[in-house]
């Protein structure tokens, strides 16, 4: 038994009380059915099976609320850890890795928790800008008269020929989108979140690239560093975005993204400085066509969902 074995020991009650407070807090009525084997729930787990009685069908505001809870509510980590995310990601990121985890909220935790944060946001700042979407008359005009140009050239040929199954499925799409455009932005909206998980193994490959030839780095390691790093970017653009309904000047806080992006890098990874801009260089290019990947794959399923 080490000296340290009572201080994880308390560390690990504390979890484990956190969590049953937690699991009460949020449980179905005792008697109702369980959701997995029906039988009454006697308390926050079904004494049966084992699964925690409790009901998912909750509003994106209490999803957003638990999660800032799930954040503050671990012995003061939430105050440990964006500080140095901020001001020491290098650090943050190597302790984690090194195995001092106990004072940190988990990287994937909080990498949801600012995603549904930056959700939060640009839905605070599109309604207090007044904002919809829709699609300029101007643009519904020249669309129209694009069209009206392709038909006449295709003559009484495009009246007999089979259309291209891709071209007329987004033919139709495109006409049910400038029918209903918020259908199409609320599903792009929607599926926002889930399509935001995907930057993270995409940012994970990309640095095992980067680092192909580091010996002691592994796949594993990148992973954390990229939670970390997307974590800050989307309590950035959070950031932007609510200070951007106050002050027209909160877009120059973008210029935090590549300094905070080297101080990371460097620190996390002990690399020099040219070593560092070489591969912050390659990753941002990098990111950039993962993100254009991702976006293309959320305009299709909006395409698709669009009523």
């Amino acid at each position: 038994m080490t000296a340290g074995a009572p201080d994880v020991d308390a560390a690990t009650a504390a979890a484990i009380a956190g969590e049953g407070e937690r699991a009460s807090k949020h449980a179905l009525p005792l008697g109702a059915p369980c959701p997995n084997c029906a039988k009454p729930l006697q308390g926050p787990w079904c004494h049966a099976c084992g699964q925690k009685g409790e009901d998912y069908h909750r509003s994106i505001w209490r999803l957003a609320a638990e999660a800032l809870e799930g954040l503050t509510d671990f012995d003061g980590r939430f105050w440990n850890t964006v500080p140095r995310l901020i001001y020491r990601p290098g650090q943050l990121t190597r302790d984690y890795l090194a195995g001092h985890r106990a004072a940190q909220v988990p990287p994937f935790r909080m990498y949801l928790a600012a995603v549904i944060v930056l959700l939060f946001a640009w839905g605070v700042s599109q309604e207090a800008t007044g904002k919809h979407y829709h699609l300029a008359s101007g643009a519904q005009s020249a669309v129209t008269a694009a069209r009206s140009k392709v038909e006449a050239r295709r003559g009484h040929a495009a009246a007999v020929a089979h259309p291209n199954p891709v071209q007329a499925w987004l033919r139709g799409r495109g006409a049910r989108i400038q029918a209903n455009p918020e259908a199409f932005f609320g599903a792009m909206e929607h599926w926002a979140e889930a399509s935001g998980v995907l930057m993270l193994p995409m940012a994970a490959l990309l640095l095992a690239g980067l680092f192909a030839f580091r010996r002691g780095v592994y796949v594993f390691d990148h992973l954390i560093f990229a939670m970390h790093a997307l974590a800050f970017l989307a309590l950035l653009l959070s950031a932007v975005l609510l200070l951007g309904l106050v002050t027209g000047q909160a877009a120059w806080l973008l210029l935090a993204a590549p300094a905070h992006l080297f101080v990371h890098l460097r620190g996390a990874y002990r690399t020099g400085i040219f070593g560092t801009l070489l591969r912050e260089g390659l990753l941002i290019v990098g990111l950039a066509l993962s993100f254009v990947v991702v976006l293309a794959g959320l305009v299709l399923v909006a395409l698709a969902l669009t009523p």
